[in-house]
């Protein structure tokens, strides 16, 4: 019974890290309707402020704690007038969400060039003896979380309910429309409602940060944890936010206990796909119900860029010469980063169809490639069958897993089945991590022989750049084709307008199912080639981590192209190689680049390019005929 008690004690312990950081979701998510997975970067920011001030500037401890949070603050409060905010009036939420996914990946890259990779600890406020009540012993820091999370809760509650600006705060949460009509300023309120979500989160990151080690990739634990928790709870509901991380905490711990460290995820995320498909707003869910599809309020999707019919044949061929040329134009040493971006690029393109053309979004891409690459890995290891039987077994089992996920999903839309594909994503994860005898747990999996086929083999770099390049070529002509016919006209109009094209005899579900399939067996392969590229495969090739970095490839490259993808995925795997130097910061650029793209070049990096080479063909069209006009005046005369 003390045991239980014990672990209890540190399951309400954990759960109360884990509703401190969900306050902050449901806070913003109360105010603007969209998720912040910003919150664990400005934790992870807070904690380390604090330890800068206290541990290196010896400062005293209350000074360090409270500069770190007002310092923090003030640079989330500006990070978000100026990114997050604006974003609020052009982004739909899916993409709203993909913006803070580019905040968080750019917060993490700037603790790696500030404070580097090694691991931080900040001592106990009040040492390290525990109290002890007869057999159980509970740690002094706890006392100061508990305390925190209680005074946090007091505050929040005499803001919302006993002040005018909490009324206001109340007002846009139930209607923005409407709460400008009284006067409310709602762009001011959601600064503040984020600047007050990211001190919640600093506070957390500040007197959590004694129980943990802090390195520049824990703001995604934070995040990933606060997040299940809110879901769990009630995306709007502070009670559910409380209530979502306590539970969490505890049946992590059970399950630690009981069952195994390395399931406890699973079992916490296993809980999280169940409450999304069965109860979307949560345990505890708010009165605030708002509109999840692609037309939400006054937010817009793109259109979609094209080249100019003339040009289409042409630049294709060049492509193509270009890519069968670009070993001879460069070093050598370049052609294996070249075909690791080569291979990203298959399952960036399954993503383009989904995202670009269909308008759903996924956060668990990178699931598909490890179900692939594992697969065919295992296979060829233990069975010694050929690579192409392990890839083809690989690309079935992703199938299937799609398939079940896309059929206990189809009442999702939206930011929640955006959620929901995160969730399948650390699902993975965990398995990835948890079945050590097949996947080799963290150490990941070795001896997987290089691809072949039949007396081919691809072992060498060059061999095995030839060979991605033809399968991408092969799938963006075959892609191109179906999406010119009425295939691909039926995905632009579900991408448009679901209503408008369910009235117009659309088999919606069916379309959408076709493309998660097809962007799933797409995703196998790219895992699959990836495997047998490295002769390894670890999870953090094809963890979530993997999945943001995929979608911050496709919106720098350009969505709704197919091709655009090549140019995000090239830019982001060959720069770090090229300026070995400069890879510190790659973290960084690739967060500020996806916040960029969002906020001022939505249609990426080839939609640059495409409307350059449509306006030089529009000139040279106009120049020609303008000067056959000519000739044929001066022949007239004649």
């Amino acid at each position: 019974m003390a045991e239980f008690l014990q672990i209890c004690i540190g399951g309400l312990l954990v759960g109360t890290i884990y509703a401190l950081i969900a306050l902050g979701f449901s806070l913003i998510h109360r105010v603007t309707g969209a998720i912040n997975l910003a919150q664990g970067g400005f934790a992870l920011v807070g904690a380390l402020i604090g330890y800068t001030f206290n541990q290196s500037l010896g400062f005293p401890l209350a000074i360090s704690l409270v500069a770190a949070v007002l310092t923090t603050t003030a640079a989330g409060t500006l990070l978000g007038a100026f990114t997050f905010v604006p974003a609020l009036r052009s982004l739909s939420n899916a993409n709203l969400l993909m913006l803070t996914v580019g905040i968080l990946t750019m917060l993490e890259g700037f603790v790696l060039v500030a404070w580097g990779s090694q691991p931080y600890t900040l001592p106990p406020f009040t040492g390290e003896e525990p109290f002890g009540f007869g057999q159980i012993h509970v740690p002094s820091q706890a006392f100061w979380i508990f305390g925190t999370a209680i005074v946090v809760v007091l505050c929040l509650w005499f803001l919302v309910n006993r002040t005018r600006l909490g009324r206001s705060l109340r007002a846009c949460a139930e209607h923005q429309n409407a709460a400008t009509l009284v006067g409310i300023d709602v762009p001011r309120m959601a600064i503040f409602s984020f600047g007050l979500a990211t001190m919640i989160a600093s506070v957390a990151g500040v007197v959590v940060a004694p129980t943990t080690t802090l390195q520049f990739n824990s703001g995604s634990l934070f995040t990933i944890s606060g997040f299940i928790a809110v879901v769990i709870g009630g995306v709007s509901s502070f009670p559910g936010a409380i209530a979502g991380g306590i539970l969490l905490g505890l049946i992590t711990q059970l399950a630690t206990a009981y069952v195994s460290s390395l399931f406890s995820s699973a079992v916490a995320l296993f809980i999280l796909l169940v409450v999304l498909i069965y109860a979307p707003t949560g345990i505890i869910p708010s009165r605030v119900v708002r509109r999840q599809d692609v037309r939400d309020d006054n937010r817009v999707t793109n259109h979609i860029t094209r080249l100019a019919p003339q040009i289409v044949w042409p630049a294709a061929a060049f492509g193509v010469a270009f890519v069968i040329a670009l070993p001879w134009m460069i070093d050598l040493t370049v052609i294996s980063s070249l075909t690791m971006a080569a291979i990203i690029f298959i399952a960036l393109i399954g993503l383009d169809l989904l995202m670009g053309y269909t308008g759903q979004v996924s956060l668990g891409q990178a699931g598909f490639m490890a179900i692939g690459g594992y697969v065919a890995g295992y296979m060829t290891i233990n069975y010694e069958v050929e690579p192409i039987l392990g890839i083809l077994v690989g690309i079935a089992l992703s199938l299937l897993c799609a398939l079940v996920l896309s059929l206990v999903t189809l009442r999702l839309r939206g930011l929640y089945l955006a959620l929901a594909t995160l969730a399948f994503g650390l699902l993975i994860d965990s398995f990835a991590i948890g079945l050590v005898d097949i996947t080799g747990g963290p150490s990941g999996m070795v001896g997987i022989p290089s691809f072949s086929i039949g007396p081919i083999d691809f072992s060498s770099p060059l061999r095995m750049y030839y060979l991605v390049a033809g399968v991408n070529i092969v799938i963006l002509f075959v892609l191109f084709g179906a999406l010119r016919s009425s295939f691909g006209r039926a995905l632009q109009a579900i991408r448009t307008d679901q209503m408008a094209a369910s009235a117009l005899g659309i088999n919606i579900v069916r379309y959408k199912l076709v493309v998660f399939l097809i962007s799933a067996a797409l995703a196998s392969l790219s895992g699959s080639l990836m495997a047998f590229s490295f002769n390894f495969l670890a999870p953090e090739m094809i963890g979530s981590a993997r999945s943001l970095e995929l979608v911050a490839m496709l919106v720098i490259g350009g969505e709704g192209t197919l091709v655009g993808p090549a140019f995000g995925s090239i830019l982001m795997t060959l720069l770090p190689t090229l300026f070995q130097p400069l890879a510190i910061y790659k973290t960084f650029f690739s967060g500020t680049l996806l916040i960029i793209c969002f906020l001022y070049l939505p249609q990426g990096i080839y939609g640059s390019i495409v409307h350059a080479l449509n306006r030089a063909a529009r000139l040279f069209e106009v120049g020609f005929r303008g000067k056959a006009l000519l000739s044929g005046v001066a022949n007239d005369r004649r």
